[in-house]
């Protein structure tokens, strides 16, 4: 079992590995050599259009020492692949990729051990030239295929190794090209969604009416090409031999369909007040006493974010088959250990009976419907053995039924002396928990599990502690030095939409909300917010890119524009990641455009500086569509903002225009590219309106009637 959770290890006592193989500790679950020359790795991190496994891949390829086409990366699959929990948190390349490292670097150092021991020549002595081991005269001693099928990596991993220096790396660093592109360029099939398999029936789900609906009964009629009627309690669906027919069978379903159903959902127009009204758990994050003076600067301001759903551009999407007692399922879930925990407590049979295969889907950067489509597959593939079954959601059910990010409340409370000086903060955050992932609760967390004839409560979801990575909690303590800190939070006891972690947490929020309050903490004394902020931080790496991103915008130089305004944020992404810092310049015209973003970010070590850019432009403009777009909009019973009319994201028109630079740091230890720019650009893009239009903005989206609501 992987005791791993959001980067941090339960002590086991065993001697620390790095990453995720101290968890998964032999050899050759990592990676296999193959005769023919090729090196096979199986990492357990999933590809979800990052680029991770172009990365691993060159990882594994310089610690070798061969060529990068060499390697070939094995989609994950249990139990073939290690245990690494989920790929999220931007903890890819320091969770798998630093165990690659290790495993190939011991890897390498094993065989040179064999090679120079068979050849009597020092391993001092010996270099690897594309996985040849060559002699000083020339000779080649070996080379890994020759010693492919000795079974030396059948071992456990050990502490101390050492890999290449940062000095000597030739392919880890560099630009190289995405392993998966080529065939997504070319519209080959490679995505789930593409996967036909023999005799396969397609399968659609007919929804409640409402959440926590009955189902009393389907009238009965004639339904398209044969198509028949599934049903486990309040799981309904129809499965036919085409997909069109699956379709109109379900439409027909869907109107016969009869519900017993009651309103359940706050409402929308007073989601704030009834988070602030609604039975939760208090807890302090972190508190710091100090005597001060007595403040003459004080800001009190709350902040509020709705319900956001991902917005994943393909529908969430599984195929499941039973082989008599077994089950296979293929998936695009984040972490498909974790998945098969869940499916083995909803179908209740060892989870050693199910196996789970990691095919390629629509990228969703969170805990969307992947996990929950495969659930109804394997129910509906239960009843047709031996028989593939593929499910596929619909834009309705991706929007309106997968996992939402809460919707969450800060309240910050910040007192200064007459200069600005910080002195006091106060920071609270309410909000649902941030992680409804299977596989980590007594109940599985999956949507259909509450609805079969024998159905599971729904589990509130959690927040990991802030010690890894935190969820409501995230990025609520503010890099900025001030004496006295209290941080609080209030995690809701009742859940009315199933709550789950979408790219970045609570740190949006946070970030958003502690940059707000510091611009307007610099105003209040009459103070740049660059300087401002400069003269509070103590970290030279989150001073380092505030002032390149600053540079690269001119900040020193901007003027006045009508209807146009400059703003800017910073952030370590969980205080423990990489540092981003923003700056925003937006165009307030009918509504708010965002027109250009200046992006500083350091990660630490970069393994493909393309691929790490377009992570970190990815989330930036990912933010930008968010916090001016996107709100969950719902009634009393269901969510009603399940099409891209009624849940807008940003169009290719829209998109600003973004420059980043990224400060080398080849010799630190590498962080997560994917979710660091989200924080600082949504800041970026709320003090930019303020610098337009003289108002803080309070209230997500950042849309024109939401602006008007902001205090004055």
């Amino acid at each position: 079992m992987n005791l791993a959770f959001h980067g941090t290890a339960v002590a086991d006592g065993r001697p620390r590995l790095p990453g995720s193989l101290h968890v998964n500790r032999r050899l050759d679950g990592w990676l296999r050599l193959l005769p023919e020359g090729v090196v096979v790795l199986t990492p357990g991190k999933v590809e979800l259009g990052q680029g991770i496994l172009t990365a691993l891949a060159q990882i594994a390829a310089e610690e070798l020492e061969v060529a990068l086409p060499r390697i070939r990366v094995q989609a994950a699959s249990t139990p073939e692949s290690p245990d690494e929990a989920v790929t999220s948190g931007s903890l890819s390349v320091q969770e798998s990729g630093m165990a690659v490292r290790h495993a190939c670097a011991e890897a390498r150092g094993i065989f040179l051990g064999v090679v120079a021991q068979r050849s009597g020549v020092s391993r001092e002595d010996i270099v690897v030239r594309d996985g040849d081991f060559v002699a000083p005269d020339g000779r080649v001693l070996g080379s890994y295929w020759s010693l492919a099928a000795s079974d030396l990596l059948a071992v456990e991993a050990t502490p101390g190794v050492v890999a290449r220096p940062a000095a000597a790396r030739r392919i880890a660093g560099t630009s190289a090209p995405r392993l998966d592109l080529p065939e997504k360029v070319f519209g080959a099939p490679r995505f789930l969604h593409d996967l036909r398999l023999p005799g396969m029936l397609h399968a659609r789900m007919v929804r409640p009416a409402a959440r926590g609906a009955r189902l009393v009964a389907v009238r009965d009629g004639a339904l398209p090409g044969e198509a028949t009627l599934f049903r486990d309690g309040s799981v309904l669906a129809v499965v036919a031999a085409e997909e069109h027919q699956a379709e109109a069978a379900a439409a027909r379903v869907a109107a016969r369909a009869e519900w017993e159903a009651r309103d359940t959902l706050p409402e929308e127009g007073a989601l704030e007040a009834w988070l602030r009204d609604a039975p939760a758990e208090r807890s302090v994050v972190a508190e710091r006493a100090a005597e001060t003076p007595d403040a003459v600067h004080r800001i009190a301001r709350s902040f509020f974010r709705p319900f956001v759903t991902h917005g994943s551009i393909g529908t969430s999407c599984a195929i499941a088959r039973w082989d008599g007692e077994a089950v296979r399922v293929w998936s695009h879930s984040q972490g498909i250990y974790n998945l098969r925990s869940d499916l083995a407590k909803a179908l209740r049979m060892p989870a050693e009976a199910i196996l789970v295969q990691h095919v390629e889907g629509a990228g969703c950067y969170g805990h969307n419907g992947a996990d929950d489509v495969a659930l109804d597959a394997a129910l509906v593939a239960r009843a047709h053995p031996g028989v593939p079954v593929r499910v596929l959601w619909s834009r309705a059910e991706e929007l309106g039924w997968g996992p939402m990010s809460p919707a969450m409340l800060v309240d910050v409370v910040a007192e200064a002396d007459a200069g600005g000086t910080l002195l006091r903060w106060d920071q609270h955050v309410t909000s649902n928990g941030h992680s409804g992932r299977p596989g980590r609760g007594q109940h599985p967390t999956l949507l259909a599990a509450s609805m079969m004839s024998d159905a599971f409560p729904v589990p509130l979801s959690i927040n990991p502690a802030l010690a890894g990575g935190g969820g409501a909690q995230r990025n609520a303590v503010p890099q900025y030095r001030v004496p006295a800190l209290k941080v609080g939070m209030s995690q809701l006891s009742v859940m009315p939409m199933r709550s789950s972690a979408l790219r970045g947490l609570g740190a949006l929020i946070n970030v958003w909300a502690i940059e707000s309050v510091m611009d307007e903490m610099a105003a209040a004394v009459g103070e740049d917010p660059l300087a401002h902020r400069l003269r509070h931080l103590d970290d030279a790496r989150a001073r380092d890119v505030l002032s390149r991103a600053a540079a690269m915008a001119g900040w020193a130089q901007r003027g006045a524009r009508e209807g146009f305004g400059m703003g800017l944020g910073v952030a370590r992404y969980k205080g423990t990641g990489a540092w981003c810092a923003a700056v925003a310049e937006i165009e307030a015209a009918e509504r708010v455009f965002c027109r250009r973003l200046w992006l500083a970010t350091d990660v630490g070590e970069v393994i493909n500086p393309d691929g790490t850019l377009n992570q970190i432009e990815g989330g930036a403009i990912q933010a930008t569509s968010m916090c001016l777009l996107e709100a969950v909009r719902h009634d009393a019973r269901n969510v009603t903002s399940d099409s891209w009319e009624t849940y807008p994201i940003l169009r290719f028109p829209e998109v600003p225009r973004v420059h980043t630079e990224i400060i080398a740091r080849p010799e630190a230890p590498p962080l997560g590219a994917g979710e660091c720019s989200m924080g600082p650009v949504i800041a970026a893009i709320a003090n930019a309106i303020a610098d337009a239009l003289s108002v803080r903005v309070s209230h997500w989206p950042f849309t024109p009637d939401n602006i008007a609501k902001a205090p004055q």
